[in-house]
C-alpha cells in the first residue's frame, strides 16, 4: 500500500504542521462584505422603507413645560439652622425633592386627570389617516357608557360636509344617535340605562371614524405619572421644571397648567391646615374660659363686698404681679416647646433647654407661693382670688390674640411654592425625530445585515483551504475551480441540454481552470494518458460533479482527444443524449455501445446517457457486464469520464472504483467537514487502490490567491490587517470585481 494509501485509510496527518489560524482579518472580513453587497444592500433598503414607515405612522408630540419655585423656608431652613454648620457638611436633601414626589402623586394627578377629562378618549380610527397625518380630533369633556357595555367598541362617525356634527353606534352597529353638535349634551336611552356624551371640541372630515373609550379617572392619573418629566434644575435650586408631552400642543399646555394650579392650591390647603385645626380648637375652648374668668371675678366681687374694702399694700400688690408675670413666661414657654416638639423629638437639645426653663420658673413660683402664706388670712384669700382672676384672664386675652393671629394667617397664607413660567402652546413637534429614526433604521439594518452575512458564512463551516486537505488526506487538489456569476451557469437546462459551458465562454477563468485540471491529471498518472478511465465522484448531491465531469470530457475533446462520457446515474441522470437508449439498456443486454454513445457539441465528444429500469442498479453495476463495457470503451476511446451518484447517498461508486484508473473527487468550497472527507475517502480507499484526487469546485477568491482573468494574470497579496490602508482595498476590490465576475 502506498503513503497515500495508507494516509486515506487511516486518516492521518502526512506533514504534521501547526493548524491553520481561522481567524479574519479586516480585509478578509471587507472583502467578505463587498461580496454580499448586494446582501447588505436589500438590508438596508429594507430597515430604512420600515423605519420611514414607523417614523410616518408614529403621531406627532408637542412638548410643553411648567416652571415652579419651592421657597426655602419651614422645617428644612429651621433643620439646617439647628444643625448649623454640620447641616451643609451633611447636605441634607433639597426641599424640592419632597415637593417632586408631592407633584407626582395621585392626590394632584387623580384631580388633574378628572378635571381634565383624560379618562375620556376619543380614538381615531383609519389606516391611511394616520399614516398620512391626516386624522381627526374629537375632545370630550362628558361620556357615560353603561358599564356592561364598555369593553365593546363604540363608535362616533363625522357627519356634515363641514364636520360640524357626527353620530353614535353602538357596538352592534345600530345608530343611536344622529346629527349631534360638539358642545351640546345628550342623553340617550340605551340597555336599561343611558349614554351620555358631549363634545367639547371637534375638527375632523366627514367620514372619519373615532372609537369611544370611558377609562377610570385613577387609571388616567397613572398614566399621566409615567408621561411626566419633574426635575429640579441645578442643585438644590429649588427650580422644579415639569414636562409633558401630548399629541396637541393645547392639550398638553393646558394639562401642564391645571396640574400647577391644582399642586398649588393644594400647596396652600396643606399649609393653612394645620392653622384650621387650631383655630377650631381654640374657638371651641373660648367660651369655657370666658366663663371660668367670669366665676373668678364674681367670687371676687362677692367677697369683697363681704368683708369690705381692703386696702392692699406695695409688698402685696408687688407679689401679685411677680405672680402674673412668672404665669405669663410659663405659658410662653409651653407654646415654644409645643412648637419645637413638630420639628425635634423630646430627646432634642432645644426642647430639654425649654422644659428646664419651665421647671425652673415653676419652682420660682412655688416659692413665691410658699411666701404668700406669712400674710393675714383676709390678704391671702383676696390675693387668692385676684390671682385666679388674673390668670383666667391673661389665659381669655392670649386665647383671642392667638385667634385672631390664626385668622390673619388663614386669610393671608399663600404657599412655600409659587408658579414662575405658565405652560405655552408649542408650534413644532417634540417628536417623533425622523431623519434620527431613517438614520438609526439605516444603521441598524446594515449592522443586521453585516450580522446575518457573518452568520452565513460562520455556519458554512466546511474546508476552504486546498492545503489542509492534503495534509489531512494525503491527496493532491489538482485544481479550484473558480464561483462564477455567469447567467450561462445558473441555466436549469445547462447540464441536460445545454452546451458545455468551456466550449461558450473559452475566454473564462473556469475554462481556464479545465485546462489546468487536464494538465494536472496528465502529470498525476504515472500511465500516458491514453485509453484512461477516470471517475468523478462526489460526497454529496449539488457539489458540481456533473459540471466537473461534463466539461472537464469538453474540455479534453476540444484538445483532439476522442472522449465518451457515461452517465452511471441511473436513478437521476443529468446528461440526456438523442439515443432513446442509455447506459442501463447497455448493462441489461438491450442495446451495445455502439448503438447508444452519441456525438454531441463536438466530433470528438460521445454521450451515454443513464438510461431507465427497473432492475436493481447496485446489481447491474455489480455485474461482468460493466466491467466489459469500459474495457470495450478503453479500445475505442482515449479517454472515457464516469459520473457516478453521490457517494454518501449510494453505494454505485464504490462498485464501479475497482473498474477505473484514476479517481476524482469533487468537493464544494466550504461545504465540507474535514472528518466527513476523510471518512468517505477512507471508504473508498477499501475498494480501490488506484491513485485519486481532489476537485474543489465553486471556489471564492480570497487574500493570497493566483488567478487568471481575461487573459491577464494576477496575485492578490495578504495583507495584515495592521498594515491596511484604503488604498490596498481599492485596488482589492478594483481588480476582483472590476471585470464580469
Amino acid at each position: 500500500m502506498s503513503e497515500q494509501e495508507k494516509a486515506v485509510v487511516s486518516g492521518s496527518v502526512a506533514n504534521p504542521a501547526t493548524k491553520v489560524d481561522n481567524a479574519i482579518t479586516l480585509q478578509e472580513a471587507l472583502v467578505i462584505l463587498w461580496k454580499k453587497k448586494w446582501t447588505l444592500a436589500l438590508f438596508v433598503v429594507a430597515a430604512a422603507i420600515i423605519g420611514g414607515a414607523y417614523a410616518m405612522w408614529v403621531r406627532p408630540q408637542y412638548s410643553s413645560d411648567v416652571l415652579l419655585q419651592v421657597n426655602v423656608k419651614g422645617a428644612s431652613s429651621k433643620s439646617t439652622k439647628a444643625m448649623g454648620e454640620m447641616g451643609e457638611v451633611l447636605e441634607l436633601a433639597s426641599p424640592a425633592d419632597a415637593e417632586i414626589e408631592l407633584i407626582k402623586s395621585r392626590m394632584v394627578l387623580s384631580s388633574v386627570a378628572a378635571e381634565e377629562h383624560l379618562h375620556l378618549k376619543a380614538i381615531p380610527t383609519g389606516f391611511w389617516n394616520r399614516l398620512t397625518h391626516q386624522e381627526g380630533r374629537m375632545d370630550l369633556d362628558s361620556l357615560w357608557i353603561p358599564e356592561k357595555f364598555r369593553i365593546e367598541k363604540w363608535t362616533a362617525v363625522v357627519e356634515g360636509e363641514d364636520g360640524d356634527a357626527y353620530s353614535v353606534i353602538e357596538p352592534e352597529g345600530k345608530t343611536i344617535l344622529k346629527n349631534a353638535k360638539p358642545g351640546e349634551l345628550y342623553n340617550v336611552k340605551y340597555a336599561d340605562d343611558s349614554l351620555v356624551i358631549r363634545v367639547n371640541f371637534m375638527l375632523a372630515k366627514e367620514g372619519q371614524k373615532f372609537v369611544l373609550v370611558q377609562g377610570s379617572p385613577l387609571k388616567a392619573g397613572r398614566v399621566l405619572m409615567g408621561a411626566l418629566n419633574v426635575m429640579e434644575r441645578g442643585k438644590k435650586t429649588g427650580i422644579i421644571a415639569v414636562r409633558y408631552s401630548h399629541r396637541y400642543p393645547d392639550r398638553a399646555a393646558s394639562i401642564l397648567n391645571t396640574i400647577a394650579k391644582t399642586y398649588l392650591r393644594q400647596n396652600i390647603e396643606m399649609r393653612t391646615s394645620e392653622a384650621e385645626k387650631t383655630l377650631g380648637f381654640l374657638e371651641s375652648q373660648l367660651p369655657s374660659v370666658k366663663a371660668k374668668l367670669d366665676s373668678a371675678e364674681r367670687v371676687l366681687a362677692d367677697y369683697r363686698y363681704k368683708i369690705g374694702s381692703i386696702d392692699m399694700n406695695g409688698e402685696t400688690r408687688a407679689h401679685i404681679s411677680k405672680e402674673n408675670d412668672l404665669q405669663r413666661q410659663i405659658l410662653d414657654l409651653e407654646q415654644k416647646k409645643q412648637e419645637a416638639m413638630r420639628l425635634f423629638k423630646a430627646e432634642h437639645p432645644s426642647v430639654v433647654t425649654l422644659v428646664k426653663r419651665q421647671n425652673k420658673l415653676r419652682s420660682e413660683l412655688a416659692q413665691l407661693k410658699k411666701s404668700a402664706e406669712k400674710m393675714p388670712l383676709t390678704q391671702q384669700e383676696v390675693q387668692r382670688l385676684q390671682e385666679e382672676v388674673a390668670v383666667n384672664s391673661e389665659i381669655y386675652t392670649t386665647m383671642l390674640n392667638n385667634i385672631q393671629q390664626l385668622r390673619v394667617v388663614r386669610v393671608g397664607e399663600v404657599g412655600n411654592v409659587r408658579i414662575v413660567d405658565i405652560a405655552q402652546v408649542e408650534s413644532t413637534p417634540s417628536k417623533p425625530k425622523r431623519l434620527n429614526i431613517l438614520i438609526c433604521s439605516i444603521a441598524a439594518g446594515f449592522m443586521l445585515g453585516v450580522f446575518f452575512v457573518f452568520m452565513m458564512y460562520m455556519m458554512k463551516n466546511g474546508v476552504r483551504s486546498a492545503s489542509e486537505i492534503e495534509r489531512e488526506t494525503g491527496m493532491n487538489v489538482l485544481v479550484k475551480v473558480p464561483y462564477s456569476k455567469d447567467k450561462l451557469l445558473r441555466r436549469k437546462k445547462l447540464l441536460s441540454h445545454g452546451k458545455p459551458f468551456v466550449l461558450q465562454r473559452t475566454d473564462d477563468e473556469v475554462t481556464e481552470s479545465f485546462e489546468s485540471m487536464m494538465t494536472a491529471v496528465k502529470f498525476s498518472l504515472t500511465q500516458p494518458m491514453e485509453h484512461l478511465v477516470i471517475l468523478v465522484m462526489g460526497l454529496v448531491s449539488g457539489v458540481g460533479k456533473s459540471f466537473v465531469s461534463q466539461n472537464l470530457a469538453a474540455t479534453m475533446a476540444a484538445n483532439g482527444k476522442k472522449v465518451l462520457l457515461i452517465d452511471a446515474d441511473m436513478r437521476r441522470g443529468v446528461h440526456h443524449e438523442n439515443s432513446k437508449f442509455g447506459l442501463a439498456d447497455i448493462l441489461i443486454g438491450k442495446a451495445t455501445l455502439d448503438d447508444v454513445a452519441q456525438s454531441k457539441f463536438d466530433d470528438n465528444l460521445y454521450v451515454v446517457g443513464s438510461g431507465r429500469t427497473n432492475m436493481n442498479t447496485c446489481g447491474l453495476l455489480r455485474s461482468e457486464a460493466m466491467d466489459k463495457l469500459l474495457k470495450e470503451a478503453r479500445q475505442k476511446f482515449d479517454m472515457v469520464i464516469v459520473d457516478t451518484p453521490p457517494l454518501n447517498l449510494v453505494t454505485d461508486a464504490e462498485l464501479i472504483c475497482p473498474l477505473v484508473d484514476f479517481s476524482l473527487f469533487v468537493l464544494r468550497y466550504g461545504c465540507h467537514r474535514m472528518d466527513d472527507i476523510k471518512e468517505t475517502l477512507s471508504k473508498v480507499a477499501r475498494y480501490s487502490k488506484k491513485p485519486g484526487a481532489v476537485v474543489m469546485n465553486q471556489c471564492e477568491y480570497e487574500p493570497g490567491h493566483y488567478g487568471y482573468y481575461e487573459k491577464e494574470y494576477y496575485y492578490k497579496q495578504p495583507q495584515d490587517y495592521r498594515r491596511f490602508s484604503f488604498a490596498s482595498l481599492f485596488f482589492l476590490l478594483g481588480s476582483k470585481f472590476g471585470g464580469k465576475q
